[in-house]
């Protein structure tokens, strides 16, 4: 058994804050609205010329729709006025704005209320507080409720949100649902909730959708059920952002076909973060093509995580060239996951100054990813006591890999002691290697159920070689069937030796020949050398000589001495002498008692008494038993003629 430690960059899902898909953290809760869509600044948007009826209890002024549509040119006009340019027609709108502005002007100073109101609007849209404030007073004082709305905007845009209150208050009583959603987000600020809630649900029954939004923003924040509905009814009203705060809802609760219409919704609208989270989805199920088109669109939009997540398409579809180029732009928009992949590009070509630099960017971006990929660069240019260093500041902050990296390197040097409380924090912030390594440590204590205990919880988490060292057990405790259960997990989880000892206990049954076959050839493919000689053997046995041939090659190649001597040996059968004695030789060079005996007889065979004694020795010390007295025998049969 080995111990098990991350040796290549990547994120802790449990410590990083910001996974893409794999490393890829995406989404997070949204700013609480303020005073208009999605804003994070309590200023109203202005809503001019109330539309909504009064109730028949309060007595209602006219409120015409606003000076909007009549400042703007007919058709005919833009028409007439193509050929003189944009220049014209801004020309043309002013002057009618002007003329306007001067109707209601003397309107107003002749005493007409609605014209009063008009203007106030008009000169409040234009940024003219000043002016536009003592209209808008008069026509308010006179019950216009579009005059008092506007008149709370006003007043709150110059800070005084008391007396802005009492205006929305006035005009919410009289029936205006934008005056409704502006005095219960200000109740709501000033933690009124109960008030603040009648009054968005009155906004939100005409169908305001900032109202429905904002009384769903309120539930979601008090865990209420019921903000869904009214989420629903402002996205349905083409709320961007309640179509996304709908999505994620929906999302939350495994409901990702809903979830993904939602959030189609919002990002059709050109939503930042809707767009990314439809990336995700769209690329969980295989539609990479539309995910990188959503991933663009919204890293355009300013959503540094979706240019991450962008580049990690790019990379799996083989261009890094465009897939750096997201990962910059990301990353210097302080996106950390970003600026860790940028770090293990340039590491895995060789480039260690800008990997750490990049690596040192992510960290300061607050990804302590950054900090353990530092750790195994130091280690991988033998900066040993560096990555310590790394590995510790990562192991704090509650990166679990780092933990468990920091435990390796100590309970290397000698200190159990000091290793055994990170593997255990490793282990219990749910890093698999962290559990089968405190499983090591207790096994080399002798504290064998303690360390089942800790490979059986590795094993669940799908960790091979945990489920390796528990079928071990069970085989030697004779629980053939739990064994083999334990085997294949291990095989199926990538363990070269789990595949070869779940084919072998296959072949010993032998109830599953081909399942046997297969185990081995997978092992074999993996390297494994047992393997490989044993499927060397298998074909041999079938007469598949090529196959068997180019099976002990590859185990001879790489070290093993069995599948040497048995290369050797059919070499010989095909004549090959010359080359049979290479691989004999490398064979008993590596210690293995047959094919020194082999050599001392082919020795004899050649007239080289003296050589064929020293490999009839080297045989006797090899063994094993068998061939030792083998060798005996041929040493005593050789000797009169030695001494001769």
């Amino acid at each position: 058994m080995k111990l098990i430690g991350k040796q290549q960059p990547g994120v802790d899902t449990a410590a990083s804050t910001a996974p893409v898909p794999a490393q890829r953290g995406l989404g997070g809760a949204a700013a609480r609205p303020g005073y208009g869509p999605e804003s994070l600044e309590p200023v109203p948007v202005p809503q001019l010329g109330g539309r909504y009826p009064a109730p028949s209890a309060v007595p209602a002024v006219p409120e015409p729709a606003g000076p909007a549509s009549a400042a703007a040119p007919s058709e005919a006009a833009c028409e007439t006025g193509a050929a003189d340019g944009d220049g014209f027609e801004s020309e043309l709108a002013a002057r009618e704005s002007a003329a306007l502005e001067g109707r209601y002007r003397a309107a107003a100073d002749g005493g007409d209320l609605g014209a009063a109101s008009r203007l106030g609007a008009l000169l409040l849209r234009r940024g003219d507080l000043d002016d536009a404030e003592p209209y808008l007073r008069r026509a308010a004082a006179a019950g216009v409720r579009a005059a008092a709305n506007n008149l709370g905007v006003l007043l709150h845009q110059r800070g005084h949100r008391s007396e802005a209150g009492q205006w929305w208050r006035q005009a919410a009583v009289a029936g205006s649902a934008p005056a409704a959603h502006a005095l219960g987000l200000h109740l709501r600020d000033h933690g009124d909730e109960e008030s603040a809630e009648y009054w968005l649900h009155f906004a939100a029954e005409q169908g305001h959708a900032l109202g429905a939004y904002a009384l769903g923003d309120l539930m979601e924040h008090r865990r209420d059920v019921r903000a869904e509905r009214w989420f629903r009814l402002a996205a349905d009203a083409g709320h961007r952002e309640a179509a996304y705060r709908l999505a994620r809802m929906r999302e939350a609760v495994g409901d990702k076909d809903s979830a993904e219409t939602w959030y189609r919704t919002a990002a059709v609208r050109s939503h930042a973060r809707a767009a990314l989270r439809l990336g995700v989805l769209v690329e969980e199920r295989g539609g990479r093509e539309e995910a990188a088109r959503w991933y663009r669109q919204s890293a355009q939009n300013g959503e540094p995580r979706a240019a991450c997540a962008l580049g990690f398409l790019l990379r799996d579809s083989g261009d890094l060239p465009a897939a750096a180029q997201w990962w910059q732009e990301a990353a210097e928009a302080g996106d950390g996951n970003a600026a860790n992949a940028l770090g293990a590009l340039h590491a895995g070509r060789g480039e260690d100054r800008d990997a750490e630099r990049w690596y040192r960017a992510a960290l300061e971006a607050g990804d302590h990813n950054g900090a353990f990929n530092l750790g195994l660069l130091c280690a991988s240019t033998g900066r040993e006591a560096q990555a310590e260093q790394w590995y510790r500041r990562a192991a704090y902050a509650g990166h679990r890999e780092a933990c468990n990296a920091l435990a390796v390197v100590l309970l290397q040097r000698g200190d159990e002691a000091g290793a055994e409380p990170w593997f255990s924090k490793a282990a219990e912030a749910g890093s698999v290697d962290g559990a089968f390594n405190l499983g090591i440590l207790h096994a080399g204590r002798g504290e064998q159920q303690q360390a089942q205990e800790w490979y059986a919880r590795a094993a669940a988490e799908g960790h091979g070689e945990a489920a390796l060292q528990l079928a071990v057990a069970k085989e030697q405790r004779g629980d053939q069937g739990a064994a083999l259960e334990r085997y294949r997990q291990a095989a199926e989880a990538g363990s070269a030796e789990g595949a070869f000892r779940l084919a072998a206990l296959l072949d010993r049954r032998q109830d599953a020949p081909e399942q046997a076959e297969h185990w081995y050839a997978v092992a074999a493919d993996a390297g494994h050398g047992r393997a490989q000689v044993r499927m060397g053997v298998r074909a041999a046995e079938r007469g598949a000589l090529e196959i068997a041939e180019s099976w002990y090659r590859r185990a001879a190649e790489t070290g093993s001495r069995s599948a040497a001597f048995n290369l050797g040996l059919l070499l010989a059968r095909q004549e090959r002498e010359p080359e049979a004695m290479l691989w004999y030789t490398r064979a008993a060079d590596a210690g293995h008692g047959r094919a020194a005996l082999r050599l001392a007889l082919l020795a004899l065979r050649r007239g080289e008494p003296v050589q064929a004694e020293n490999w009839c020795r080297r045989a006797a010390d090899y063994g094993p038993p068998e061939v030792a007295e083998r060798a005996g025998r041929l040493l005593d049969a050789m000797h009169p003629e030695m001494t001769a």
